[in-house]
């Protein structure tokens, strides 16, 4: 969306550089791709006065003038305008200026005379096309002033990103809402360059169809047309529209057609509303009807294209024929000519989908089927509409004589509830019910207290915001993202509670680590293994191909390298899966936590130099803390056991969950004795493998076993090539789509791979009480490409069985 800085302004008057408003929507609202400046190349020129001008000697077509610039010395131009005159003022190139066109202005002779510099016109400037002169300025402004100061030409295109959800932002009026409610400043909805709407101008209502004096408006399709007002305005002369005008299309980069079209643009992109102008005397009976086409008919759009429409596509339409695309483009055998001199102008509410529609059937995309598509302001057509036919009146002369505004009133977005409780615990800071009002009121919402909190109803324009977490992000960009906190609050992202493994893992592991003892994050796999340990196909390296029995193995090997480079006080966790070998099934994946501890107890200290290293003692209180850490509640208790192991681990009677025990790996003889420590958590559940069933202590024991939540199917993935075929079948109405599709994949065979529903229709050549369904089915061998005939005996098959058992014929060609 290209907005103009100096438009804006018109909305809601600042002061700031359009830097400062370019950033402030960026931070607040929407993404400010680009900022093109327009008029800089003239900030080198100044406003001149010519002292004299006499006729060149050597010339009959040329002048040689005094010129004063502001620097204090009168310079020599050769002028070939035939309009200089001394005592008037002119924009002037002082020499070593660089022209729009890329020229440089240089001191040289021209006939003999030198000249220092150039009195430019319109057309050198670049601000319009007159070159028989040069441009004269009405100022009084001293000699040397910037001609920027002078000529309200300078300005900056702002290039947003507006997003598909805030059409209301394709306007400048909604992007100097956002302005005005982002830095707090007063807004108009009307520009001051606009007369105020005409007073006392009839307008005729109805639900369906209304007439005027002048003209009659018919909706004969309301889902796709909800409301059309028609504006009738007597009197206007076509022409050039005035600078004002022309400067604000062309800011964005319009071009200028005449006044009556230039002002239903400017319409377009100052208020967001698209509008056309139908000449009315080109209107067969002065009608317009909205409808869909019926076969046969064709519309030659303002583009001079001659568009067949397909029956169904909605138009407006005169008392014969169709003479615009609804919502798309208007038709030329009704556009308005310099001939015109009553005018009907269009302003209404489509439907997006119709819209997008016809945008589709015509494969035409404009800036009307652009908005409409996303939506417009349904709760201000009658307003816009006013102002519309105001501007006109305003630009090409005319009276405004009257209104005609045919639909259903526009209903009320719906109440949402904010609750400020619910805004601190979104955001993470708590927002005053008053500053959360003062936002969304800023926005256009209405509010009302509530028991619960504020009953917001969003503003017609703004269409995204339906539940209270829209409002929430609301209050939030306002705020100001960057005074939100960032760091992570104990809030949940849903209500779905944790898993049990989660939690106990997540247990251990802030009690390991309160106690000194640092995590490692190693791959699962391991250089030790037999045939019974699950082997990995493809492995990260080749010198580590098995799946890890234990977490202790893997804990050993970083014991080892610590040991190497001469480290001995170790103290290492991890809570990580392991995998156990299974003869018949997948391996055993079990969550395990694995602690190593050896060397000195405590750091050293002066007073302690060399403290006692760890012992069995040490291991069993560790291993007695992630028992109650892990299990709680469940009486978890350690019994002595056989060697190797010191102790085994009982919990709750439920039976063995682990061994403390010696760790076996390479220690130099310098070393401290290693333990180890090693719990299972609970069982991860897969295809074939018990699942841990929640204990009713909140753990996740090892022993209790429920089946699989999920099962998982490997296949190979195909390599023969597949085969398609299209039915067109004719479906009786009381003859379900699933009824068919079960039909077919029972008939199909084995080598039925998919079955997809691409096509309905209803419509010509459908008999009555049957619709066409259009399926698609794919079939696949697993070992060789099919045949054309094994595909065509099954078609015929699968028709035979349809009409036999269901009454389906194929629909013909």
């Amino acid at each position: 969306m290209i907005v103009s800085h100096e438009w804006l302004k018109q909305f809601v008057p600042h002061a700031r550089s359009a830097q400062d408003i370019g950033d402030a929507l960026s931070r607040h609202c929407v993404t400010l791709d680009n900022i093109e400046r327009l008029g800089a190349e003239l900030a080198s020129f100044v406003v001149a006065l010519v002292v004299d001008a006499a006729r060149h000697p050597n010339s009959d077509h040329l002048w040689v003038t005094k010129v004063d610039d502001g620097s204090g010395t009168l310079l020599e131009v050769v002028c070939g305008a035939p309009n200089v005159v001394a005592g008037t003022k002119y924009p002037f190139a002082r020499t070593g200026t660089v022209m729009p066109g890329g020229l440089k202005i240089e001191k040289r002779k021209i006939r003999g005379e030198t000249s220092n510099g150039m009195l430019c016109s319109s057309r050198e400037l670049g601000l319009g096309q007159e070159h028989d002169g040069i441009l004269a300025l009405d100022t009084d402004a001293a000699p040397g002033t910037p001609l920027l100061d002078v000529l309200p030409i300078a300005d900056a295109r702002l290039d947003l990103d507006v997003l598909p959800n805030r059409p209301d932002l394709l306007s400048h009026v909604g992007v100097a809402r956002e302005i005005a409610a982002i830095l707090g400043l007063p807004m108009s909805t009307r520009p001051s360059e606009i007369a105020p709407p005409a007073v006392g101008v009839p307008v005729h209502s109805a639900p369906v169809s209304a007439s005027g004096t002048q003209a009659t408006v018919r909706i004969d399709d309301a889902d796709s047309c909800t409301r059309y007002v028609a504006a009738v305005i007597s009197g206007v002369q076509v022409g050039p529209s005035p600078d004002w005008l022309r400067q604000r299309l062309e800011s964005i980069g319009q071009r200028t057609i005449s006044n009556v079209v230039d002002a239903t643009n400017y319409v377009l992109h100052g208020l967001g509303q698209p509008v056309h102008a139908f000449d009315l005397a080109k209107l067969s009976g002065q009608r317009i009807v909205v409808r869909p086409t019926v076969e046969g008919e064709a519309l030659v759009t303002l583009d001079g294209t001659s568009r067949p429409l397909a029956a169904g596509t909605t138009v407006i339409c005169d008392g014969e024929r169709p003479v615009a695309l609804a919502g798309v483009m208007g038709g030329l055998d009704s556009e308005v000519t310099e001939s015109t001199t009553d005018v009907l102008l269009e302003v209404a509410v489509f439907a997006p989908r119709f819209v997008r529609r016809v945008r589709r059937a015509v494969n035409l995309s404009t800036d009307a089927s652009y908005r409409f598509e996303r939506g417009v302001d349904a709760g201000s057509t009658l307003e816009v509409a006013r102002t519309a036919a105001s501007l006109i009146a305003q630009v090409a002369g005319g009276q405004v004589v009257e209104l005609i505004d045919v639909g259903g009133p526009t209903p009320a977005p719906r109440a949402v509830t904010v609750r400020p409780s619910r805004v601190a615990r979104v955001l993470g800071i708590a927002v005053a019910p008053s500053v959360i009002r003062h936002h969304l009121e800023a926005l256009g919402c209405t509010i009302v207290d509530d028991a619960h909190g504020l009953v917001v109803t969003p503003p017609t324009w703004r269409h995204d915001l339906l539940i209270e977490v829209d409002l929430i992000e609301e209050v939030a960009r306002l705020v100001g993202f960057d005074t939100l906190p960032d760091e992570l609050r104990p809030f949940r992202p849903g209500n779905a509670p944790d898993h049990p493994l989660h939690l106990a893992g997540r247990r251990v592991r802030d009690l390991l680590v309160g106690l000194g003892l640092a995590e490692t994050r190693p791959m699962p796999f391991t250089s030790t293994g037999d045939e019974f340990t699950p082997r990995v196909r493809n492995p990260l390296a080749d010198d580590e191909p098995f799946l890890r029995a234990s977490i202790l193995d893997t804990l050993a090997r970083r014991a080892e390298y610590n040991l190497t480079r001469m480290q001995g006080n170790l103290r290492l966790f991890e809570v990580g899966n392991v995998f156990l070998s299974s003869a018949d099934r997948l391996p055993r994946e079990e969550v395990r936590v694995g602690a190593l501890i050896m060397g000195g107890r405590r750091p050293a200290h002066f007073t302690e130099p060399q403290p006692p290293a760890f012992d069995r003692w040490d291991a069993k209180t560790i291993a007695e803390r992630i028992l109650a850490a892990a299990f709680p509640g469940l009486g978890a208790t350690l019994a002595a056991g056989a060697m190797p192991s010191i102790w085994t681990l009982v919990v709750d009677g439920i039976g063995e969950v682990g061994r403390v025990e010696a760790v076996a790996l390479d220690r130099p003889v310098w070393a401290s004795e290693a333990f180890g420590i090693e719990v299972t958590l609970g069982v991860m559940p897969s295809a074939d493998v018990a699942a841990p069933r929640a204990h009713d202590h909140g753990g996740a024991p090892v022993g209790q076993a429920v089946s699989a939540s999920s099962a998982f199917r490997f296949k190979v993935l195909p390599t023969t090539p597949s085969a398609e075929i299209d039915l067109s079948l004719l479906v009786p109405e009381s003859v379900a789509a699933a009824t068919v599709e079960q039909a077919l994949r029972a008939a199909g065979g084995e080598l039925l791979e998919q079955v997809s529903l691409f096509d309905e229709f209803r419509g010509a050549g459908v008999p009555e009480g049957h619709r066409s369904l259009g399926w698609r089915l794919t079939f696949r061998h697993p070992e060789r490409t099919l045949r054309d005939k094994e595909i065509e005996g099954r078609r015929a098959r699968l028709l035979d069985l349809l009409d036999r058992e269901l009454g389906i014929r194929p629909r013909a060609s």
